[in-house]
């Protein structure tokens, strides 16, 4: 089976971070968030990834080629004209009478996908949210048992709380193409962008049915705060044990092997990456990236970039690659 991942935005609500790696690379519980989203799906039986690249796509080839033994197609979206726009343009590398797995490329999630992909209908994953109006969202029929009558866009007033999220089952992706072929035809757009929501709502009106499967835990990582909320959900399931012969370590951490510690006490939920350093530091509920130096700082709740340096008293920051903090100096 195929599965198709659009990782081609550029991410603007993670600057400074994304101004040297695309979104899905961005670090969180010790992988970036792509290298999550592939050990869920790779037990499943996918044995294509489709990846839309485009911002910085040569970095998601060259970690996908390294880390993964798995058939990779590319597809470059050099538009960003919207999620539909970016699933089109996998047409000719989807097999279009097979069934295909769709996954967006910023988020993680936890559901239990084996029965959805042992069916034999259309499925989307669906939870249960607070502000429907900030989503793509189902409106089952009630007639009907757990099927799909409607399907809007960002509604100003939403049919249900029952929000898209980014998991797609279609059993044949060519009935997709052909209703988003529609979408841009017509140049229909949300806020400039073409959305897979309306191509999906092309299908039904055509007839096709589509099944709603529950998806337990979602995790959205477009911005620091929400980046920081899934570093501690993540590592509070999957944590891994560290020990260090002149530093206090709190669990759960995701500490790599040739970070190194010094004098430091680190933890909760933190997670340090490779070649990293932290000396003389207190640190807690922060992610440390690959080759960043934090010395005499006690830090909370912070993204700090790759070789970036922090050094100086308490505080809370969110830094990018190759950047220098001194405070109190």
């Amino acid at each position: 089976m195929q599965a198709i991942v659009p990782v081609a935005g550029v991410g603007t609500r993670l600057r400074p971070h994304t101004h040297t790696v695309p979104k899905a690379l961005v670090s969180v519980a010790g992988k970036p968030i792509l290298g999550h989203i592939l050990d869920q799906l790779l037990p499943l039986g996918i044995t294509e990834v489709v990846l839309v690249v485009g911002y910085l796509g040569d970095k998601i080839v060259q970690y996908v080629s390294s880390h993964y033994d798995v058939h990779v197609r590319y597809v470059e979206q050099e538009e960003r004209l919207g999620l539909g726009h970016a699933i089109y343009l996998t047409r000719e590398a989807v097999r279009g009478d097979e069934p295909v797995l769709i996954v967006l490329g910023d988020t993680i999630f936890r559901a239990d996908l084996r029965p959805v992909l042992a069916g034999t209908t259309n499925a989307l994953g669906v939870k249960e949210v607070p502000n429907p109006q900030s989503f793509g969202v189902v409106e089952l029929d009630p007639n009907r048992t757990n099927r799909v009558r409607r399907l809007v866009e960002k509604p100003a007033n939403p049919p249900s709380n029952l929000a898209i999220v980014g998991l797609y089952y279609l059993q044949r992706p060519a009935l997709l193409f052909e209703a988003l072929a529609e979408v841009i035809r017509r140049d229909q757009r949300v806020k400039g962008e073409y959305q897979l929501t309306d191509g999906l709502q092309y299908m039904l009106e055509a007839g096709e049915e589509f099944s709603t499967f529950a998806v337990n835990d979602w995790f959205d990582c477009g911005n620091p705060k929400t980046l920081l909320e899934t570093n501690h959900v993540l590592l509070s399931e999957n944590g891994t044990p560290y020990s260090s012969p002149d530093s206090v370590v709190i669990p759960p951490v995701s500490i790599a092997p040739s970070a190194r510690l010094h004098h430091a006490v680190v933890g909760p939920y933190v997670s340090v990456g490779e070649e990293a350093e932290i000396i003389h530091a207190v640190v807690k509920e922060s992610i440390i990236n690959e080759g960043a130096r934090v010395a005499n700082v006690v830090l909370s709740d912070s993204v700090v970039g790759e070789h970036a340096v922090v050094e100086g008293t308490f505080t809370s920051l969110n830094i990018g690659d190759s950047s220098e903090i001194h405070i109190g100096r």
